[in-house]
């Protein structure tokens, strides 16, 4: 199987079509990831048993949730269905907005994704999202190469294979053990306040403005599951299982072939 960590689905299903020795074509894709956002429906009940949500990333999400100086999306490699099934599992879809996320569909290239996203976050709240108050959450390197590939903060949180040191050593400036401590977390994101008692009313509504932050938070695999294994080599399986119900339609209809 190919590198999962930090890259979108796409490169992923490239990369796994040509190690497994199946030609690629124009709609392959997109029947691969209806597929793929079918079978996580079907299996929901066991993506909750086998699965959970990282400890008190519920919590984080709701904490920024409730503040007026934060929005929230998603910033990952997966598709929008996908990514969307993956957190309704347990129960964290109610504090995203989608719309304004990145998904893997968008762009090949991680770091784009943050650019798409801000973009989409602009022109939903019409409002100006500085490079510098977009923050990426993130435990993956490609996740810290991302964020200072395009400007945006990175929080990392070694809550994956990387270690604390890893992703300081990626270029991490704020790196947090887990999400565990929410109080932790919201300050890593939120920073130091900029306004100042001796500041009027109005300079400083227009300084909170400024700060408002838009927070995105990257991730690619499984919520973190006791079949870890058997999800990673999904891609694989399901892009052959396409492959070849392609070709058997192939050999049935002469009219039929791969693009």
């Amino acid at each position: 199987m190919p590198e999962l960590a930090g890259r979108t689905e796409p490169v992923i299903f490239r990369d796994a079509l040509r190690v497994n020795g199946i030609e690629a074509s124009e709609d392959l894709y997109e029947q691969f990831a209806a597929a793929q956002a079918q079978g996580y429906v079907d299996h929901l009940d066991e993506l909750r048993s086998q699965g959970r949500a990282l400890p008190e990333a519920r919590e984080a999400l709701e904490a920024l949730a409730e503040r007026d100086d934060v929005t929230q999306s998603v910033l990952t490699g997966n598709t929008r269905p996908a990514a969307e099934i993956k957190l309704r599992a347990f129960g964290l879809d109610r504090y995203i907005n989608f719309d304004i996320g990145a998904y893997g569909t968008d762009d090949d290239t991680r770091a784009n994704l943050v650019g798409i996203a801000r973009q989409r976050a602009e022109q939903a709240h019409a409002q100006d999202y500085e490079a510098g108050q977009t923050i990426l959450i993130g435990d993956t390197s490609n996740d810290v190469a991302a964020a200072l590939g395009s400007g945006a903060r990175i929080v990392a949180v070694a809550t994956g294979k990387e270690s604390v040191a890893d992703l300081t050593a990626a270029g991490a400036d704020t790196v947090l053990a887990d999400l565990t401590d929410t109080a932790a977390v919201v300050a890593a994101i939120l920073g130091a306040s900029k306004t100042t008692s001796s500041q009027s009313p109005h300079a400083k509504l227009i300084e909170i403005i400024r700060q408002v932050r838009y927070v995105l938070f990257a991730f690619d695999g499984p919520i973190r599951s006791a079949s870890a294994r058997n999800s990673q080599d999904s891609t694989a399986t399901k892009a052959q299982h396409v492959y070849r119900r392609r070709s058997r339609q192939s050999r049935r209809s002469p009219h039929h072939r791969l693009r």
